[in-house]
């Protein structure tokens, strides 16, 4: 870590004007949420033909692939030990921690008995034959992991801050112990549960890319692949570092806090490198199934194919390779909002654009209540990040920004004078 970057609980006022908005928002997303609980499915468009709609496309498939920030970063800076990146990895791994909790809350929405989620952690339900049933499991035990990698923040944050009012003051003790114990136990074994997040995210994220391959005569030829659990890893792979660097600058906007543009920077360097292994592998995979035809077909899948790999992957490239592009703030924000938004439509068309199902009747459009659900969903993720960012010692900002920092040293909101 940067030795003049102190992870620190941000001071600012949480119900900003942007916030109230997330919040009324989230409030009318939530109202969904349980209301499709309530009654059922039959509030989405989803049938027979179409037995999944945005809320696997985007709240799921897309929220996994964007959550990738949390197990390349953790490599980058723990495995491969680039030591200036120790700033990076506690939000990135808070955003992975978030987004994986948010896919499997946008999943029970998804699914019909949704109160049978848990079945699949019973030895007696398992299908080792079900793609699915792997992409559980290994969703479950990663979630699981990024609460475990989490432990240390919390640990660090209250450890020796124990002061329960009473009548609950006896239990400030065996809340230190605790503490003391999951310090000390963390310490040992923080390094397996990184390297099992990084495996697991390597299985689960190749796996989404699996689902598909099933339906070879429903899927339209520029998106179907029999490597397609390939370029779900590689475009996981290349969008974590664009997860990590947009996040990272919008918290600094938000909070008014200096952005780390040389760190950022010399991480935003890596981005053409992975994007250019998924570009290559997309090409060759084309070529080799002769699909090449289709893209210039003229149809709306040709269209929505151009855009996605343009201006998700080419544009992000050229831009990145600009060192005046990439020293900038605007320039860092865009192109990595680029590769964000390339990696997103390659899920929405995987999932939506590209199935053609046999005798539909019409084609699918989420109702109002999936639209309200999944943006609802994400207004409160953001609301939620900003609530633990100022809670916890997550993000590392310069002394020099003290004045939005809270004291951890006496465990109260005091600040830092410059």
């Amino acid at each position: 870590m940067n030795n003049h970057q102190i992870p620190a609980p941000v001071k600012a006022v949480y119900f900003t004007r942007g916030a109230r908005i997330l919040a009324l928002i989230a409030g009318i997303g939530m109202l969904a949420y349980f209301y499709r609980m309530i009654v059922g499915l039959t509030i989405a468009n989803i049938n027979d033909q179409y037995p999944w709609g945005i809320w696997i496309a985007i709240d799921v498939a897309t929220g996994v692939a964007l959550a990738a920030g949390g197990f390349t970063t953790a490599a980058l800076a723990h495995i491969f030990h680039r030591e200036r990146y120790h700033s990076l990895v506690r939000p990135a791994l808070l955003t992975a921690m978030l987004g994986y909790t948010f896919v499997v809350i946008g999943l029970l929405a998804d699914l019909g008995r949704y109160y049978n989620v848990w079945h699949p952690v019973l030895p007696s339900m398992w299908q080792g034959n079900s793609v699915l049933f792997e992409v559980g499991m290994c969703v479950t035990i990663y979630l699981t992991v990024l609460y475990i990698e989490f432990l240390p923040i919390v640990v660090e944050r209250f450890k020796g801050k124990v002061d329960l009012p009473k009548p609950l003051a006896g239990l400030n003790k065996i809340i230190e112990l605790s503490l003391s114990i999951a310090d000390a136990t963390l310490n040992k074994l923080i390094s397996v549960f990184i390297i099992a997040g990084v495996v697991l995210s390597f299985l689960h994220q190749s796996s989404l890319g699996t689902l598909m391959i099933i339906a070879p005569t429903k899927m339209h030829p520029l998106w179907y692949s029999a490597v397609s659990p390939l370029f779900f890893l590689l475009s996981a792979i290349a969008v974590g570092f664009p997860m990590v660097i947009f996040e990272s600058l919008l918290a600094s906007r938000s909070f008014k806090l200096k952005p780390e543009i040389d760190i950022l920077s010399s991480l935003a360097k890596m981005i053409p490198f992975f994007l250019g292994i998924y570009l290559g592998a997309k090409f060759i995979d084309l070529t080799l199934r002769g699909a090449w035809p289709y893209l210039l077909d003229g149809s709306v899948e040709s269209f929505v194919f151009l855009i996605e790999l343009g201006l998700g992957a080419v544009l992000p490239i050229i831009l990145l390779l600009n060192d005046r592009i990439r020293n900038s703030f605007g320039g860092l924000l865009a192109a990595s909002a680029l590769v964000i938004f390339g990696v997103a439509m390659n899920r929405i068309n995987v999932f939506l654009v590209a199935y053609n199902p046999l005798y539909a009747e019409k084609p699918y459009l989420p109702s109002i209540y999936e639209i309200a659900v999944t943006i609802g969903l994400i207004a409160l993720l953001i609301l939620v990040y900003r609530a633990i960012v100022m809670i916890f010692p997550v993000i590392s900002v310069p002394p020099s920004d003290g004045s939005n920092l809270v004291d951890r040293t006496e465990g109260s909101l005091v600040e830092v004078r410059r």
